[in-house]
């Protein structure tokens, strides 16, 4: 570009251009490179999970080797890199925890396996209710699913724990009081 007073136009195309896009992994298979390229990121406004994954993927991302100290609570709790934050003043406060301000919130995308072996884990619990519970628990969690559009998807599992729990516990009583009379 010239240096010429509101010339701010370019008259050429780039000299040097790229035939091929950067892979960060093509010639460094190190177990380093392959941590850096699997982590997901989390528990950040939509701009700040752009930047952090920009890092990744052009090689520039430097993970922290120690934690650390959080600017909220003063402890050494900040485990990611680029982080200001912990997870738990995060939420706590609702802010991003790279920027610290209070914007939407990107929440990670679950493993598949562990998406998985949570269905597998709930349906056990489905089976082990009774007929009656097991419809009361599915009528709660397709009212929740309506209601909580917004929501977690961590929040409403927690609350569908709770909720089979509570069903759980309430089935256990009862086979107490039946023991009860059965003489």
């Amino acid at each position: 570009m010239s240096t010429q007073k509101g010339n701010t136009q370019r008259c050429r195309p780039q000299k040097h251009q790229n035939r091929t896009s950067f892979k960060n992994s093509l010639n460094d298979t190190s177990q380093r490179t392959k941590f850096i390229n699997n982590i997901q990121v989390a528990k950040v406004c939509q701009r700040c999970k752009e930047i952090i994954e920009w890092k990744i993927k052009y090689k520039k991302y430097k993970p922290l080797t120690q934690p650390k100290k959080c600017v909220k609570c003063e402890q050494k709790t900040v485990r990611h890199a680029y982080h200001v934050m912990c997870n738990e003043c995060g939420n706590k406060l609702k802010v991003c925890t790279k920027c610290g301000e209070a914007k939407e919130i990107v929440e990670g995308v679950t493993d598949p396996k562990e998406q998985l072996q949570l269905d597998l884990e709930m349906q056990e619990l489905l089976k082990s209710l009774p007929e009656r519970k097991r419809r009361t628990f599915i009528r709660h969690m397709n009212k929740q699913a309506e209601e909580n559009v917004g929501e977690s998807s961590h929040d409403q599992r927690a609350g569908l724990i709770d909720k089979l729990n509570s069903l759980k516990v309430a089935e256990d009583e009862f086979s107490d009081f039946d023991d009860d009379f059965s003489d």
